[in-house]
């Protein structure tokens, strides 16, 4: 668990980084690696979810 905590960490710091450089400096290659970054989130937060849920059935 904690491990896929410090990568949920990690890859929100990407999307971060780089939907700020889409948004303030217009980079548009910086949006491409934002989108990419959210879909990585979305898997991550649902591994997430199925192992919080294991967790609280012990």
């Amino acid at each position: 668990m904690k491990d896929l905590l410090v990568k949920i960490n990690a890859e929100l710091e990407v999307f971060k980084t780089e939907s700020e450089s889409l948004s303030e400096k217009g980079v548009k290659a910086a949006g491409a690696r934002a989108r990419k970054s959210s879909l990585e989130i979305e898997k991550l937060l649902k591994e997430f979810r199925k192992v919080s849920i294991e967790e609280s059935k012990k």
